[in-house]
């Protein structure tokens, strides 16, 4: 059921690759809504994917932009702003990439020079995109502006490697960027710490089926999928949720705050 949560508001939607990607999801929640924006990934993610489809089903266009280059970002948010026809109201950063973890590099050797681009990719390209919104003075007051995380940011897990870092990294930018952008404009910026979920990306950490089946027994109310994923986003893009700044918010079932449950605690009984 739709309730117009985003009627007459623009965005720009960073990373739906293929249909298990959350961005994707985003996007046809945000349509479903009433809202209007641009899609937007790397131009080699966008040979791989399926993004075409996407802009099809969302009456949407696609502007390709690699999000580490402070160049094709300006062109982006230009572009978008022309598509648009004005500021902005909403922006989904749904990026994340490490070389180490793709080619199943230990922690203990890690490429740095692949370390650098994970954080550049995961957590710098944050900042980056805020920064030329800011300077092109394209978002609308009161505009909502989100970054997918992950609670491997907080706790350390078993082969998420560099991208933890990445994680912590891009939490820690939504608090000072969602302080700076509160004081200029009235914008808010959060990230929300998804529950383990089955996109393309996250398919490639190793273990990750037993990553999922554990958050899923301890969690309460069991993972959250990628389309309840969605609808968090388009109620954090709303104005239902106008100060609300700064956060993590944890969309995880409970997971981050219990210590047990009876289903883990049987495995061992």
């Amino acid at each position: 059921m739709a309730y117009n949560l985003l009627k007459g508001k623009k965005g720009i939607i960073f990373g739906a690759l293929d249909e298990n990607s959350i961005a994707w999801k985003v996007a046809l929640k945000a349509h479903e809504e009433g809202a209007q924006f641009v899609l937007t990934n790397a131009p080699i993610a966008m040979r791989m994917g399926e993004i075409n489809k996407l802009a099809a089903q969302t009456n949407s266009q696609i502007v390709p932009a690699d999000a580490t280059s402070i160049e094709d970002l300006d062109n982006l948010v230009t572009k978008s702003m022309e598509i648009l026809g004005g500021k902005i109201d909403f922006i989904l950063h749904s990026i994340g990439m490490s070389p180490n973890v793709r080619k199943d590099k230990s922690y203990g050797d890690l490429n740095y020079e692949w370390f650098l681009k994970t954080l550049d990719i995961s957590a710098l390209s944050f900042n980056k995109v805020m920064q030329v919104a800011e300077k092109k003075d394209a978002m609308n007051e009161w505009g909502s502006i989100l970054a997918l995380t992950y609670i491997a940011a907080q706790r350390t897990l078993p082969d998420y490697s560099d991208m933890a870092k990445a994680k912590a990294a891009l939490e820690s930018i939504a608090r000072s960027y969602g302080y700076r952008y509160g004081k200029l404009k009235n914008v808010r910026v959060n990230t929300i710490s998804q529950s383990p979920t089955a996109t393309t990306a996250g398919k490639g950490i190793a273990g990750f089926g037993g990553f999922m089946e554990f958050a899923d027994k301890m969690s309460p109310l069991g993972n959250a999928n990628a389309e309840e994923c969605a609808n968090y986003c388009v109620a954090m893009f709303s104005d239902l949720t106008k100060k609300v700044t700064m956060q993590n918010l944890m969309h995880d079932g409970g997971f981050s705050t219990t210590g047990m449950t009876e289903d883990v605690l049987a495995k061992f009984n």
